[in-house]
């Protein structure tokens, strides 16, 4: 090992020929000046920047507990995305490879100050390697398995296929799914849209929920003003692009394409016309708004399937007209909810006894739907 260097003993594995793979150990206090951890966050752009949760410090230190321990074994490695400029020399002779996996000498640049950027970043194991940067055992050997990508799309696809059996909390995932563009596995697929779109609204200017979004990049003064879980907001989205929702028709199955800006904008022209007819409960927190609520959100979504399948029946997606149409829907409601005080008379519970339940979802939904088509045959 030179100054600017670390050289280990490695093998190639040979599994994609576009992305190199590498199996080699590295001391404990080498991990800190290899690897460094991408937090998730957005620039002032909204451009997501990283992929890694905040660090958990119990857990961190419950490791650490352990590794100063007695009779340490640590098998749980870390998987890294390495630079280009790691390098691998296959050792000469006979019987250096199986065709699985080639012998060979890695090595890998270091920065020149401690203030530069660490060559790699964690893809796993990154509760593991704040503990391993603090451990009395500085010296031991910790199993590594790096693949070179220094395409950031590519480091978030396997850290979220990584991270499948402790699961990854679920905004988090949420906020990076569509940010992967390679194949993804259904379930996961399934949820990329409905997180685009909500991704959107939290960050489009025109968007009723511009900043009031909770995500994983939610930080500092922004967390104050983030009054609504993501998880609600897709969860409503998910259900619209049901078959019976508003949004579905703007999935063309026979060729795979979605037209998500007639979505996005179907979602700002309703969620608008929310805000605008109950502005005292908009922006509020939870505990204090109940359509800030996840019950509000999910029952308010559901209704917007019923609205907007009318409205967009003579007004084009996008436009004042169908803002217009929607403020006067909603207003056939808004006499009968009571986000903010009072009590819901057909549910016969007051405001905040409304929970985020399937049970409360579904008889606030309800209750919502009858009142909205009650009040309009009786307008027509």
């Amino acid at each position: 090992m030179t100054e600017n260097l670390i050289r280990r003993r490695a093998l190639r594995i040979e599994q994609n020929p576009s992305i190199p793979l590498y199996l080699f150990a590295l001391e404990a206090g080498e991990v800190d000046r290899v690897a460094d951890v991408a937090r998730i966050s957005r620039d002032e752009a909204g451009k997501l920047l990283g992929y890694q949760r905040p660090e958990k410090k119990h857990h961190v230190k419950q490791i650490l507990d352990y590794l100063d321990g007695e009779d340490v074994l640590f098998p749980n490695g870390l998987i890294l995305a390495l630079p280009s400029s790691v390098r691998f020399k296959g050792s000469r002779g006979p019987n250096t490879t199986d065709g699985l996996a080639t012998i060979g000498t890695i090595e890998i640049p270091l920065p020149d100050s401690d203030d530069a950027p660490r060559p790699a970043l964690i893809v796993d194991g990154q509760q593991r390697s704040l503990a391993l940067a603090r451990t009395k055992r500085s010296k031991l050997p910790i199993t590594v398995a790096g693949f070179v990508a220094e395409d950031l799309e590519v480091q978030r696809d396997q850290f979220l296929r990584v991270n499948t059996v402790s699961p990854l909390p679920s905004n988090l995932v949420s906020e990076l799914l569509p940010e992967v563009n390679t194949k993804l596995p259904t379930r996961l697929s399934a949820r990329k849209l409905p997180s685009a779109l909500v991704n959107a609204l939290n960050q489009d200017s025109d968007s009723p929920f511009k900043g009031l979004i909770k995500q994983a990049s939610t930080t500092g003064d922004r967390k104050s003003e983030a009054v609504v879980k993501d998880n609600s907001l897709i969860s409503a989205i998910e259900e619209s692009l049901s078959p019976s929702g508003v949004l579905f028709p703007y999935k063309n199955l026979s060729n795979g394409t979605t037209d998500t800006a007639a979505m996005r904008d179907i979602l700002v022209v309703y969620w608008t016309a929310v805000r605008d007819t109950f502005p005292e409960a908009w922006g509020l927190s939870p505990a204090k708004s109940r359509l800030m609520h996840g019950v509000g959100i999910r029952s308010m979504g559901r209704l917007m399937d019923r609205i907007m399948d009318r409205v967009l029946l003579s007004a084009e997606v996008g436009s004042k007209d169908a803002y217009d149409k929607a403020m006067a829907e909603l207003e056939l409601v808004k006499p009968h909810c009571h986000w903010t005080k009072g009590r819901w008379p057909e549910l016969n519970i007051p405001w905040n006894d409304l929970q985020n339940t399937p049970r409360h979802i579904s008889t606030l939904s309800n209750v919502l739907i009858r009142i909205y088509l009650q009040s309009r045959m009786s307008a027509s």
